[in-house]
């Protein structure tokens, strides 16, 4: 996946003033919370399979690139799409630093 430094960014700075209010609305549990009935269960599992996929892929393309993936696992564990999102903006810049490395 190759998006666009810019792109990345205008999909992650609206995502984290969303995430901003969200949490001074509701808090950490509060998001999860709004989870518990079955819309949001099934919001919540829909969330856990994409990015259960997209960790996957990450490690793979982290193993092919020779670079640390596992501080964006944790982030995705812990903060949903911002670890992939991180991921994919720090994955462009190890590219343009390491000579010698095509990367696709």
């Amino acid at each position: 996946m190759n998006l666009p430094r810019p792109v990345l960014i205008a999909i992650a700075l609206p995502f984290a003033v969303l995430t901003a209010y969200a949490l001074k609305e509701v808090g950490y549990i509060g998001i999860f919370a709004s989870h518990l009935h079955p819309a949001g269960l099934q919001v919540l599992s829909d969330l856990v399979i994409a990015l259960s996929l997209v960790m996957v892929w990450m490690v793979g393309d982290a193993r092919a690139r020779g670079i640390t993936v596992w501080p964006y696992i944790v982030a995705t564990l812990t903060l949903g799409s911002f670890g992939p999102i991180a991921y994919l903006l720090m994955r462009g810049k190890a590219a343009a630093t390491m000579p010698g490395k095509a990367w696709a």
